[in-house]
């Protein structure tokens, strides 16, 4: 427990109403994620990082909306040592408690107003293994490091209210060394690269998101990348970050990235952010790739069907994200049936065949897809099981089926836009398909959405 102490907090009556804001935001999967009192609208981290020793110091400065009087509130923030923690430019008393940081500023913060929270801290930042077997968090690479964050692993980098229905802006900065050759890392961020500074021994740069964005999608690659800009439709920036060993079997990515985000767009809507792009790393002990906001990172090169997953995260999930962590079969199910309507435009099975094959196993992806229904994961280590995938595919597919192409893609556009950069649910989402539609459609959804057991093909 690490300890830092200020003056005593005001003895008014508003002291006296005011109460910590809760440990968590109450989501059955992940009860300890999240906090209450407070609504964080940007975060403006400022990190100093040397890959040889993995070590990482960081200065967080985080705005919020108070949503109750606050006499106290936590952050969500794993390992690292906390040097000073500020609360409107006074000393905070704070502690840990595992994931917590307990902060109590030297007055109550009242509810309804804005305040900046500013946390030093430094340490070795930790890599998670989660329930599944899979890493998260800050993890080193064979020429740095990487930060990836679904589900929890953004608290290992910096502190903050890690629960997708806190949505924020950001600005990152990240200053890196120079090798023994004078060659300075690459550091590829989220959003637009605004600024890059060369000091003589190190070299900064500073990416900037102007649009909400959960913090598990926040990410952080410090490496050797290959990087080529370019544009897509209307002047979109395209920026692809390839690291040299696998720029080889990804040449093609930078030409694919515009393709699919165009032929999105026609499907899904507008797409979303000021800008897009794909980081493809040398990781393949990873095993996964992750749709980080405006560029979706990548292991090793992906192939075509994974591209368009990740980068259809961009509208579902992304922009549109989940409220809670059960409702991740609209972003996992989406992004899945983006690849089905790829591969049917693309000359190879149609989105009939390919939902026969999930139904009857020979598709080499529908292993597991009945285990339990999409929308009720079990528990916190199977929100990435495959029935959030593979079924959850099916039933969008199965609302197809009920309303018809045109009724169809006007949801999925309509979804997009009353919900961009905003936070939705499944039952928003029922809702809108029968209301489009005009039809009851509670035993579609019914047996496919929530049901324990494999449906009929009917309804």
């Amino acid at each position: 427990m690490t300890t830092s102490c200020t003056g005593s907090a005001s003895g008014d009556g508003a002291a006296a109403a005011s109460k910590p804001g809760a440990a968590g935001v109450g989501d059955r999967l992940f009860p300890a994620l999240g906090n209450g009192g407070y609504d964080v609208t940007h975060y403006g981290l400022t990190l100093d990082y040397v890959p040889e020793t993995n070590r990482l110091k960081g200065t967080a400065v985080i705005t919020a909306r108070a949503t109750q009087d606050l006499s106290r509130f936590d952050l969500d923030l794993s390992g690292l040592r906390i040097r000073l923690a500020t609360v409107q430019g006074a000393k905070a008393r704070y502690r840990r408690e595992k994931d917590e940081l307990l902060v109590t500023p030297a007055k109550p913060v009242h509810e309804g107003d804005i305040f900046k929270t500013v946390v030093t801290y430094d340490g070795t930042p930790r890599m998670i293994e989660n329930d599944d077997g899979s890493l998260e968090g800050w993890i080193e690479t064979d020429d740095g490091s990487t930060a990836l964050g679904q589900p929890t692993g953004s608290m290992t980098w910096f502190p903050g209210n890690h629960h997708p229905s806190d949505k924020a802006t950001y600005d990152i900065t990240v200053t890196v060394p120079k090798d023994e050759d004078g060659t300075p890392y690459d550091v590829v961020s989220n959003g637009e690269l605004t600024r890059e500074e060369d000091k003589g021994e190190t070299m900064t740069r500073h990416w900037r998101v102007t649009e909400p964005m959960a913090s598990y999608l926040a990410h952080v690659s410090v490496g050797y990348f290959e990087v080529d800009r370019g544009s897509a439709d209307d002047d979109l920036p395209v920026y692809v970050a390839i690291d040299p060993d696998e720029s080889e079997n990804a040449a093609d990515v930078k030409d694919l990235v515009p393709e699919i985000v165009g032929w999105a767009n026609e499907r899904f809507g507008p797409y979303p952010f000021s800008s897009t792009g794909a980081i493809v790393d040398h990781l393949p002990e990873l095993d996964y790739a992750l749709e980080t906001q405006t560029k979706p990172y990548f292991d090793e090169a992906p192939d075509e069907s994974l591209l368009v997953h990740e980068l259809a995260h961009q509208w579902f999930g992304n922009s549109v994200t989940l409220r809670k962590w059960k409702d991740i079969w609209l972003n996992e199910g989406m992004a899945t049936y983006a690849e089905w309507l790829w591969e049917e435009e693309q000359g190879g099975r149609s989105t009939d065949e390919i939902f026969e094959d999930f139904y009857d196993g020979s598709d080499a992806e529908s292993e597991g897809i009945w285990a339990f229904p999409p929308a009720d994961p079990p528990s916190a280590a199977r929100v990435s099981d495959p029935p959030v995938y593979g079924r959850g595919a099916m039933v969008v597919h199965k609302v197809r089926e009920a309303v018809g192409d045109e009724i169809f893609f006007d949801i999925l556009r309509t979804w997009t836009r009353q919900h961009r950069h905003g936070n939705a649910d499944t039952g928003q989402f029922i809702a809108l398909c029968e209301g489009k539609s005009g039809k009851n459609l509670t035993k579609l959804f019914d047996a496919w959405l929530f049901d324990k057991k494999k449906p009929s093909r009917t309804p």
